[in-house]
This record gives C-alpha cells, sequence and structure tokens, in this order.
C-alpha cells in the first residue's frame, strides 16, 4: 500500500492492531479475512449491502484546516444574556493541566475506588464547596445541568413524600413565575411523564385561597430570580413549614459568597450551576450542575456522592457512597435515570475554587456586584428615570431595565445599536430587558454599555441618580458565615502549589493512557488530540446557548452536517442533538413515543416490555417517563425468549407502549430474529427503542431502521469517541423514524417551526444539550470516514473474538451467538469460583496488580464479568490482558489445589500498594514479587494503587461526604 496513503488515513492512527496482527488474529479464530468473521457472526439478512453515504476520510492536517475555518462563522458577542450562563475566565493551569489532559479526560466512572483515589478527592473538594456556599449537609458529585437538577429534586421529594404516605397521586407542585425559562420548560415535561401537576404563580400567592384545597408537596423559588431580583423568602417558606410543602431553592453559586446561604432559611435542596467558576459557556455546556440536601434525603438523591471511608490498612480513603442507589441495580424502583455525571467540569470548578480560595470569590463576587452598581448609576445618570427604571430593588449582578412608553426610542431600537456594536442583552418583551454582568466585565466594559444607551440619550441632559438604597443586597440577606474552611482551599493559590497538587492527584488515577480499560457496554476507545483540540478554541468557546443564531453560524452547520451523518448512520429520518446524556437519550425517546401515542388519542399505552439483556438504565428510565415496566425472560443461550414476549404483549396489547432493546444485547449477541421480535412489537401497536449503547457494532454494517426500530439515541461519548471524563460528560441524542420526527425535543429558546413544531417537549436546558463536545464526534466521522467507520466495527469485533478465542479454556463464556462467535464484548462466567471463597469482585480487585481497571462486574449478569476491548486496542495489549485473565485463572487454581487457603491470599489482600509492599511486616503466605509483578511484563508498566483494598462494606451511614 502506498506510504502517503497510510500517512493520510487516519484510521491507521486510530485501530489498533496493524494488518499484520489482523492476519495473526484471524488465524487464531480460523477465519480466512475479516469479511468472513462478519459474515459469520451478523445475521445475514440484516447485513448492509451500500457503503455509508458521507464523506470520505481526511487527514487531521486537513481537518484541522476545516473545523478552523468553520470556526471563524461564529460570531463571538459580549454577551449579558443571563439565565445562568455567564462568561467566565478559565485559569490556565487548569484548562492546560486538567481539561488537555488524558490523565483527566480518559479515565472512567471511578467504581474501582483503589485506582481512583485522585478524582474521588477532587470530587469530594467539589461537594465540600457546594455544600459549605449552600450551607446543606450533603451534595452530589455533580449533575447534568441546572433544569434536569431541578426536575430530580422536584422527583425526589415527590418520592420520599409519596413513600412516606404523606401525599398521593395528583399532587401538586408550585413554581415561582421567577426561575428560569429553560428549567420550567424542562419541569413541565418532567411533571407530564410522571403525572405531577404543576402550578405557576408568584411565590407570596401560595397562601391564596385558591391553592388551599390543593395537595402541594413542593415549591421551588429562585435565589436570585431569572430577572436578578432577591427576595427574601423567610415568610413564605415558614407558611411552606407549616403546610409540610418541602423547598427547593435554584441559586447563583458564585452569589452565595455574598448572600444568605440557603440552608440557613429552610431549604430542603439547593440546586444550580457551577458554569461560572471558570467553566466556559460552550453554546451551553458541558457544565457541572450541583445538587445538596439534608442527611433525611440520603437514599433518594440523585447522581453520586463521593465518602470518605478507610482501607484494609485503617488509612483514609474515598470512594463512591450509597452505590445501592445506581439504577443498575435498582432499575426501574431508581429515584433517577442519571448516569453520566459531568465529573470533567465538576473537577475544574472544584480547581477553581482551590486556585482563588475564600477570599479570591468573594472579591470575584464583589467586584461583580460593584460594577453592576456603577452601571445602573450610569445608565439612570445619562438616561433619566423617566426614560429608563431600574426595576430590580435588590440584585447581585442583574439589572432589570424598563423602557418607559414617553420615550423617544424603543427595546428594538436600542437591540440594533447593540447589534451593530456586537453586545447581546437579554429582551424580554418590547419595553423590558436584563443585563448579566461576568467576573470578566470590567470599566471598559461599563462604558461599552453606557455608549450603547447613549445613543438615545436628549441632548445636554445629565440625571443626578439618587439612590433610595445605596445596598443593593437586603442587610437581612447578606452572608454572615464562613465557607471553605478547609486547609484545602487556602493551600493552592500559587500556580506551582496548584499544579504539583493536580499532578499528585492524576498519579493515582488510572487512565486509558496508561493500559486498555476492557469495560462492556462502555466502549473505551481511544480519544485522539486532533479530535479535541476544538475545546480550547476561542470561537468554541465562547458564545452564550441563547445568542441569535446569526451569531452562531459555525455552530449550526456543524449541527447540520452531525445530524446528516448520524442519520445515514441509522438509516432514520430525524435526530435531536437535546439529550446531553445517554440516559437523557432514553429518556427522550421515551417520551417522543409517548407523545406519540397521546396524538393517536391513546393515552392508555404506558407499557415499557425490556428484556433483562438491555442496558441497565432503561427501567429507571421507563419509569421517569411514567410507564410501567414488564421483564422479558431471555433463553439460556442468551437471545430473548419470543414466546415469553408474544404472551405479554397479547396481554398488553391494548397498553403496549414500547420495547426496549440494546442490540447486539448486553450478552455481547446479535440476535438473528431481531426483525421477527419488532415486527410483533408493531402488529400490536408499540413502538421499539434501541439503547444505542452497543452501536459501535454497527456503525457501517447494519442500520437500525432496517432492523425495525423507531427511536434510538446514541451513546457519543462511547461510541463517537467523546472521552469519558473520569465520569461525565456526555451526549446522547435520539434518531427517531419519520412518523416520530414531530415529537421531538423543542426548547423556548430556540422554538421550532414547521414539520416538528407541535411538541413541547424539553430535554435539556441549552438547545443542543452540551454542544461544546459535539465538535468531537464530528471530527471522529470526518476523520475516519466510511470506510474507517466500518473498519472502527469490524476490528472492535475481532478483538472481542480473538479474546474469546484465547481465554475459553480458561473461563465459561457465558453466552456465544451462531458460529461460535460474539458480538463486540463477551461475558465471562466467575460464579464458579464462589466455592472457594472468590468472586468476581476479588478477581477485579486483583486486576489492579496487573495494571488493569477490571470489565465491567456483576452487570448485565451478576457475579460475572463483561469485557469489550475496542478497535483502538493494539494485538499487543490484548495479548497482556489474555495474559493478565490466564494467570489469575491459575492463582484461582492455586487456591482450589489447596497452596493458599482461601482467606488469606493475593485476592483477598489485593491490590497491594507500595506502602504494603515495602512494609517490613510482611506476614502474608506468598512473596512481595508474586502480589506486585505476577507477569515479568508488569515490572517496566506497573501502575501502583495508592490504597489498599477498600473497605466497600463500611457502613454509608459513616461515610463522610465532604471534607472536615
Amino acid at each position: 500500500m502506498n506510504n502517503n496513503f497510510i500517512l493520510k488515513k487516519f484510521y491507521y492512527r486510530h485501530i489498533g492492531p496493524s494488518n499484520t496482527d489482523i492476519k495473526k488474529m484471524l488465524k487464531v479464530l480460523k477465519c480466512k479475512s475479516i469479511k468472513n468473521l462478519i459474515h459469520q457472526t451478523i445475521p445475514k439478512e440484516i447485513f448492509l449491502k451500500k457503503k455509508l453515504n458521507i464523506p470520505y476520510s481526511i487527514s487531521e492536517y486537513q481537518y484541522l484546516n476545516h473545523i478552523y475555518k468553520i470556526s471563524k462563522k461564529n460570531k463571538i458577542y459580549r454577551s449579558y444574556i443571563g439565565l445562568g450562563y455567564k462568561n467566565t475566565i478559565t485559569p490556565s493551569v487548569i484548562q492546560r493541566n486538567i481539561l488537555e489532559n488524558p490523565n483527566w479526560y480518559t479515565p472512567y466512572t471511578p467504581y474501582q475506588s483503589e485506582i481512583s483515589q485522585g478524582r474521588l478527592e477532587a470530587l469530594m473538594n467539589f461537594q465540600t464547596m457546594i455544600s459549605d456556599l449552600t450551607k446543606m449537609k450533603i451534595s452530589n458529585a455533580s449533575m447534568l445541568d441546572e433544569g434536569t437538577a431541578t426536575a430530580d429534586a422536584m422527583f425526589m421529594i415527590y418520592k420520599e413524600k409519596f413513600q412516606n404516605k404523606k401525599i398521593k397521586n395528583n399532587s401538586y407542585f408550585f413554581v415561582s413565575n421567577k426561575i428560569f425559562p429553560q428549567t420550567l420548560a424542562i419541569l413541565k415535561t418532567r411533571c407530564n411523564g410522571l403525572g405531577i401537576n404543576l402550578i405557576q404563580d408568584f411565590h407570596e400567592n401560595l397562601c391564596d385561597k385558591k391553592y388551599k384545597n390543593k395537595k402541594i408537596f413542593g415549591l421551588l423559588l429562585p435565589y436570585p430570580s431569572s430577572l436578578g431580583e432577591i427576595y427574601d423568602y423567610h415568610e413564605i417558606i415558614q407558611f411552606a413549614k407549616k403546610k409540610d410543602i418541602s423547598i427547593i431553592i435554584s441559586t447563583d453559586l458564585l452569589s452565595l459568597t455574598l448572600l444568605k446561604p440557603p440552608g440557613e432559611f429552610g431549604a430542603d435542596v439547593v440546586i444550580g450551576s457551577t458554569q461560572s467558576f471558570g467553566i466556559p459557556m460552550g453554546y451551553g455546556g458541558p457544565h457541572a450542575a450541583f445538587f445538596s440536601t439534608h442527611e433525611k434525603y440520603k437514599r433518594f438523591i440523585p447522581g453520586r456522592i463521593i465518602g470518605e471511608t478507610i482501607d484494609k490498612n485503617h488509612h483514609k480513603a474515598f470512594r463512591m457512597a450509597l452505590q445501592t442507589r445506581e439504577q443498575h441495580i435498582k432499575r426501574e424502583k431508581a429515584t433517577s435515570n442519571i448516569c453520566t455525571s459531568q465529573v470533567l467540569p465538576a473537577i475544574m470548578a472544584s480547581m477553581y475554587a482551590l486556585y482563588h480560595g475564600p477570599k479570591g470569590l468573594s472579591l470575584i463576587a464583589h467586584n461583580i456586584h460593584k460594577y453592576t452598581k456603577k452601571l445602573e448609576y450610569k445608565l439612570i445618570s445619562i438616561m433619566g428615570n423617566n426614560s429608563i427604571t431600574q426595576v430590580n430593588i435588590f440584585y447581585f449582578d442583574t439589572l432589570y431595565i424598563k423602557i418607559n412608553k414617553k420615550n423617544n426610542f424603543s427595546l428594538k431600537d436600542l437591540k440594533k445599536v447593540a447589534e451593530y456594536k456586537k453586545t447581546n442583552f437579554r429582551y424580554i418583551d418590547n419595553h423590558h430587558m436584563t443585563i448579566t454582568l461576568d467576573e470578566t466585565t470590567n470599566v471598559k466594559d461599563i462604558n461599552h454599555i453606557v455608549s450603547i444607551f447613549n445613543k438615545f440619550k436628549k441632548k445636554n441632559q445629565f440625571f443626578k441618580y439618587k439612590k433610595k438604597n445605596t445596598s443593593r443586597i437586603p442587610n437581612s440577606l447578606k452572608r454572615k458565615s464562613n465557607f471553605l474552611k478547609n486547609s484545602i482551599f487556602h493551600k493552592y493559590h500559587s500556580e506551582n502549589e496548584l499544579i504539583r497538587y493536580m499532578k499528585r492527584l492524576e498519579k493515582k488515577d488510572l487512565s486509558l493512557n496508561h493500559s486498555m480499560i476492557p469495560l462492556g457496554s462502555c466502549t473505551m476507545k481511544l480519544n485522539a488530540s486532533t479530535e479535541l483540540l476544538s475545546l480550547s478554541q476561542y470561537e468554541w468557546r465562547n458564545i452564550h446557548p441563547f445568542a441569535p443564531i446569526k451569531q452562531t453560524k459555525g455552530y449550526q452547520l456543524i449541527f447540520k452536517k452531525l445530524k446528516k451523518y448520524l442519520k445515514e448512520i441509522t438509516g432514520l429520518y430525524g435526530v435531536s442533538l437535546q439529550p446531553n446524556s445517554g440516559a437523557q437519550g432514553e429518556y427522550a425517546g421515551l417520551m417522543v413515543i409517548k407523545a406519540f401515542h397521546n396524538s393517536l388519542h391513546e393515552k392508555k399505552r404506558n407499557i415499557a416490555l425490556i428484556p433483562s439483556s438491555s442496558h441497565g438504565t432503561n427501567p429507571a428510565s421507563a419509569m421517569m417517563a411514567g410507564m410501567k415496566v414488564i421483564l422479558i425472560k431471555n433463553k439460556k443461550n442468551g437471545t430473548i425468549d419470543k414466546n415469553d414476549l408474544l404472551e405479554k404483549v397479547k396481554v398488553n396489547q391494548d397498553f403496549l407502549s414500547v420495547l426496549m432493546l440494546t442490540y447486539p444485547s448486553t450478552y455481547g449477541i446479535f440476535e438473528s430474529n431481531i426483525k421477527d421480535i419488532t415486527d410483533i412489537i408493531h402488529k400490536y401497536g408499540g413502538q421499539v427503542y434501541m439503547d444505542g449503547a452497543n452501536m459501535n457494532a454497527q456503525i457501517g454494517l447494519i442500520k437500525p431502521a432496517c432492523l425495525g426500530i423507531d427511536v434510538c439515541h446514541l451513546n457519543l461519548h462511547k461510541t463517537f469517541s467523546i472521552p469519558h471524563g473520569g465520569g461525565g460528560p456526555g451526549m446522547g441524542p435520539i434518531c427517531v423514524a419519520s412518523h416520530l420526527y414531530p415529537f421531538l425535543p423543542n426548547h423556548p429558546f430556540h422554538k421550532k417551526k414547521g414539520e416538528n413544531s407541535q411538541t413541547t417537549l424539553t430535554i435539556s436546558s441549552a438547545p443542543y444539550g452540551s454542544p461544546l463536545i459535539l465538535t468531537i464526534p464530528y471530527a471522529y466521522i470526518r476523520l475516519l470516514g466510511p470506510d474507517g467507520l466500518k473498519k472502527c466495527t469490524e476490528i472492535s469485533i475481532l478483538n472481542a473474538n480473538y479474546i474469546k478465542e484465547k481465554i475459553k479454556n480458561f473461563y465459561k463464556i457465558l453466552y456465544i451467538g451462531k458460529n461460535n462467535k460474539v458480538a463486540h464484548e463477551l461475558i465471562i462466567d466467575c460464579r464458579m469460583y464462589k466455592s472457594i471463597g472468590i468472586d468476581v469482585l476479588d478477581i477485579a480487585k486483583r486486576m489492579m496488580d496487573y495494571g488493569y481497571h477490571a470489565p465491567t462486574i456483576s452487570f448485565p449478569v451478576v457475579g460475572c464479568m463483561m469485557i469489550e476491548p475496542t478497535e483502538s486496542e493494539s494485538k499487543e495489549e490484548l495479548d497482556r490482558f489474555i495474559d493478565t485473565l490466564i494467570n489469575i485463572r491459575k492463582e484461582i487454581d492455586e487456591i482450589k489445589k489447596g497452596k493458599y487457603n482461601t482467606t488469606n491470599n493475593v485476592f483477598k489482600n489485593a491490590p497491594h500498594s507500595l506502602e504494603l509492599l515495602t512494609n517490613n511486616d510482611w506476614t502474608y503466605p506468598y512473596n512481595r514479587e508474586k502480589a506486585a509483578y505476577p507477569l515479568n511484563w508488569v515490572k517496566k508498566r506497573k501502575f501502583w494503587p495508592s490504597v489498599n483494598r477498600i473497605n466497600d462494606s463500611y457502613g454509608d451511614r459513616n461515610l463522610i461526604c465532604s471534607c472536615t
């Protein structure tokens, strides 16, 4: 092959095995070619006949020039729109050493605590920061965005009251009419799914007689409001408490350095966004929302909580707490379907707090407030109260301006001047607007804003502005309590010290740039540097999500092309990019189906059929959409029991809404009768939803539309190479058939027109979810092209089958498809070792000594491991991983033969930290070399866990969830 051709083709960089390696692997499998392997693996009747109709691949150099040109189509205006999004300053030390560092953006969710201590500590700092600023007892480790955090808070208090029999169905949730419009839209969607009644009114009207007989279980109050006003809620909260109404406060985190924290005046839950803590707007995300509450809710709180515990030698350690709340375990009984959180942005926000400390954060907030007051003074001084009125009595960073009717200009005139001067304000109606300032605002910006209004100043007029109240924060709401008192927030204000701290944390975490992370259903593949460079580019980072469309032509072009490619890949008709996680994609898909049934006057259709082989979050998403879950059995060979399916379909035919499939299934096999299954559902009036978790085994070979799929979501943070970020961010857009297109999500700030304008469904706070990271899958598709995408799928199937063939004599492969082949992942059965005291968790811990993150454990089958190698792993790495599994099996046999006892062995003591290995008091029945270097190649590649085995059963009640 031409060397220049190889140099230009990105997939030779992305795909791990060389052509020579591929031949060797095929020989092991006794297959003549890749084509031969694929035809043995995938049912012939669903195999694609044509190549994908997307542009051919371009080189990395060509792509960088291409994306740079597109970025210049975005127009960067100075935005003072607010609504929860602000200009920020990302400290360079955080951008370079967290955001752009593969040690931070390539690890997986910290389920395996011993090799995740760096991230866990950083997230503990995040939780401490949130708890301190809000004055709430516990906080979680981030949520997707402010709107969905609010919706989850509503559901949490609803679930707690419902479970404790304090309320029944048809309860009411009272929402202040001063909350963000995007949050209200999300709440309406969520209430529609859950059957909760929504009341929207001014908060003081909660006491009104018309609400006397309505069972109101919750109250949402903004602090400050969406228009910037700071209300004193003490009286209304006292009234609500007497009525047993739980209080949710949505707040601006930075404002809490100046304002009395909600935890001090009766809040039950406090939510908001940490975007103002140094995270770029990125046209809407990703940003880390926060969620803090009281101890009584800790069994209901959505998302993940990091707790402080101990390791085997009683040293302090961190781990994810309350893991029994995870939706894979609780399924339809889960309190939330959130799976991906926002770990990377959350860590950036926590480092921002460390970098500035409490004094620095207070100074930033004081400066913003000072400039806001200065702007008010200047505007009134030049325009006069007869021309404009500043409506807010109290505020932090937002002025609410009314243009008086007798004026000689209109907001329309002012908007023209502002746009000419490349400035965005929020225009509410013909007479009202807001101006929100931020940490980047300076005197020059104030003068610039004034110059816009100055165009409409009457000649020779100047008004002496006498403020009735010089303070714009009421005395009763000024913060008196300290925050961020822990020493961690006082140590790292110099860049030298902060970068060393980040490095110490980084070294404690195993990431993808150290070794393969073989997690089944999670697809930990190469996140190429070229794909990620756009995240740091000015033109992509600094756009407000509600900026006028004409300023965002670069983004719009990316969206248009990405949608076109995803439609071609799936064969479906329409795409929504709004869902900002895989779980959000599941939920969005189900709500689209629900809207479709409702349009046919079939609201009674609320049954979701879910096979055991489907993805773990499916039941939780179905529950959130207000559906009743019925499980479908799988046969012993892993395929769906068609008879059980048909029986349950017929029994529930009048109520059937959807069948939720994962294809290939989480059991790692392609259902050969997939078309028969989807035909059954359609025959009885149902829709078929496909979970996109395993799309890595389909692209270029199969199209979901050809399987009879009506809607599917795509995990862009899996198949399309967005990094997992240590547990987030992610994106989960949905693709739908033509009859579902009219019901795709809408958004109050980007309302769709025409064919799909009838929907009121809103899923995420921003119209396109987390658009900044959508540049990554766009790069992935353009760099690979149709041939490269297909090649990735083929090699992922080859790699999985190669592992299966090499370990089949050492482990039982639980499910195998036709022709003795698996899909892109496989499950090994570890349950038979329990007879000698070894369970799947012991094997996972031992794998750390070899320098590997364990495969997915106990999902989808308890006591088993699900392995997915991905196409990016080389044969050399696969062989090391195979050697690890084989050697671990030999170590199990040593215990079985009695060489070591069942309670004191390399498994029960794993992982072995450096401290443990260098301890003079070595009392174990095996030597140090066996513990640390079980295979010769480990010596040169050793990863040392920073703690010993963590006591996972150390009671959650005793966990400390913030720094003390």
